[in-house]
């Protein structure tokens, strides 16, 4: 791990779910972000297609530069599911690059 890797910064879980749902809400516009339940299953919430969830976990991975194989995907239900997958990739250190 390089220097400016260490210095990096892991954004708050607040920070994070405020992204998170900034990018839920550019895929599907019409949902509410308040009333998205933390642990309730996500694609359940919000009625999103496998294209939509797709595209959900593709912007994560594009914003975050953290990799998500496809294997993981099963694991990811609730937003909550999604926040601890991101923040333990991070702290692994494990992005696309």
């Amino acid at each position: 791990m390089s220097d400016s890797d260490k210095d990096k910064k892991i954004p708050s879980r607040q920070d994070l779910t405020l992204t998170l749902l900034e990018l839920l809400c550019q895929i599907a516009p019409e949902i509410d972000p308040k009333a998205i339940a933390i642990e309730r299953p996500l694609r359940r919430q919000v009625d999103l297609d496998s294209m939509d969830w797709l595209n959900f976990l593709l912007g994560i991975e594009k914003r975050f530069g953290i990799a998500i194989p496809e294997a993981d995907y099963a694991g990811l239900i609730s937003l909550d599911d999604v926040l601890n997958y991101l923040q333990a990739r991070m702290v692994q250190g494990k992005t696309t690059d």
